[in-house]
């Protein structure tokens, strides 16, 4: 494949050097402002998050937690494509599943008014609602369910099974878009987990 002009003048950047970079563009308030960054693409970088969540840099786990997390704030998914973005540079790398894994949630309240306040692996705290909606998917072969959360700007993160094993003891039967559900509640949206008449 004859590779652009674009390409050929371009360098890819190790991940030392996007870390230094994403570190420098972070105020330390919050996580950086990655969707207002559109640098020019320089290439994938050999970088994986596999479906448990670990981060992989040219097949070698990355072992400190604070880089982990630097990496994950600089996260943007474009077109069905993982990036990493700093300002002045966009990289692509591999992810598995999902980017994110959330490893634990608290209950807030009960019933229609209860709220599930899940954490990431990378430390992320969001409330599941409207603004963090939960998606239930199924593996069409097994059939067994995935469930996920939504972190930001179209990162999810896969819920790990021990959660979602107490997620379902919070489930009800709810009448939702004129059939009967299994499903929970979270900020006063309903979430369905499968359909009542497919329960053994």
């Amino acid at each position: 494949m004859t590779k652009t002009s674009d390409e050929q003048n371009s360098v890819t950047p190790s991940a030392t050097a996007l870390a230094q970079a994403a570190q420098a563009a972070s105020n330390g308030a919050g996580l950086p402002p990655v969707h207002l960054w559109n640098p020019p693409f320089c290439g994938d970088l050999d970088m994986r998050i596999a479906r448990d969540g670990t981060w992989f840099y040219q097949g070698t786990p990355i072992g400190r937690p604070a880089l982990v997390r630097l990496f994950s704030t600089i996260l943007k998914l474009e077109d069905g494509k993982y990036f990493l973005v700093t300002p002045v540079e966009k990289v692509g790398i591999t992810v598995d599943d999902a980017p994110f894994v959330a490893v634990d949630f608290s209950v807030e309240g009960a019933g229609r008014d209860q709220e599930l306040v899940f954490t990431t692996n990378v430390g992320d705290v969001l409330s599941a609602g409207a603004a963090h909606p939960l998606r239930m998917a199924r593996d069409r072969e097994t059939g067994e369910p995935a469930p996920y959360v939504m972190v930001r700007n179209g990162l999810e993160a896969l819920i790990d099974r021990k959660s979602f094993y107490r997620m379902v003891d919070l489930c009800t039967h709810t009448t939702h878009e004129d059939a009967r559900w299994f499903g929970l509640w979270s900020g006063g949206v309903f979430f369905p987990v499968i359909a009542s008449d497919e329960l053994p």
